[in-house]
């Protein structure tokens, strides 16, 4: 079993009230990842993106997997998430290299066709486009949930705009959380159309909620 990253520091006032914190859609995305160690490590990966990457838990761990030959490149709206990532990466013995960004926006198209690992955890919460959109312009903590009347705002959006077949190699990975309310099978078929090969490979309980982890590979 792999670690959990050493996230001692999120304990700090600057990050407590600013960073959200590890919690169990962390955890099943990084126990899905590791259901699938052995092929993530026969990617022979060199670049991994983890988008909005709030505390870098996830990134942390990925290297453990992948190994710090690897270039990770974590974004993030919350300027709070990306000094907390470089602390993280400090911690953990690995270079994770924070960029300022919404989505991947300030990464293109440099990065694309070249991603062999893309990860992300959204905002899924379903709220209303108003709380959505202030989230996002504050770029605080309610940034890291709000995700608008489907909760899946920014997700739809890097579908529709065939964003993540642009970024990843052949071949290459992309891991997502959902929650029910999301409708995880929809999220598949909208992935599947854009070309890619897409399932729901991990579900679970956590209190109220029902997480998915869906993984899409670039054929």
């Amino acid at each position: 079993m792999i670690p959990t990253p050493d996230i001692g520091h999120l304990r700090q006032p600057k990050y407590r009230d600013n960073v959200y914190d590890p919690a169990e859609d962390t955890f099943a995305l990084m126990d899905a990842l590791e259901q699938d160690i052995d092929t993530l490590k026969a990617l022979d990966a060199s670049l991994c993106v983890e988008i909005g990457t709030g505390s870098g838990c996830v990134s942390a761990f990925v290297s453990q997997i992948l190994g710090t030959s690897a270039a990770y490149i974590c974004t993030d709206i919350n300027a709070r998430a990306t000094e907390c990532t470089i602390e993280t990466g400090a911690r953990n013995k690995v270079s994770l290299q924070p960029v300022l960004t919404s989505s991947v926006e300030a990464l293109r198209p440099r990065v694309d066709g070249a991603v062999d690992l893309l990860i992300f955890n959204p905002p899924y919460v379903v709220t209303t486009e108003e709380e959505e959109e202030a989230g996002q312009v504050r770029a605080g903590l309610d940034g890291a949930w709000a995700g608008g009347a489907s909760g899946t705002k920014i997700l739809d959006t890097l579908i529709q705009n065939h964003t993540i077949p642009q970024l990843l190699r052949r071949g290459g990975r992309f891991y997502v959380v959902a929650i029910r309310q999301n409708d995880p099978p929809s999220l598949v078929r909208a992935m599947q159309s854009i070309g890619l090969e897409a399932s729901i490979v991990l579900q679970r309980r956590a209190n109220r909620e029902q997480l998915f982890i869906i993984r899409a590979i670039r054929p």
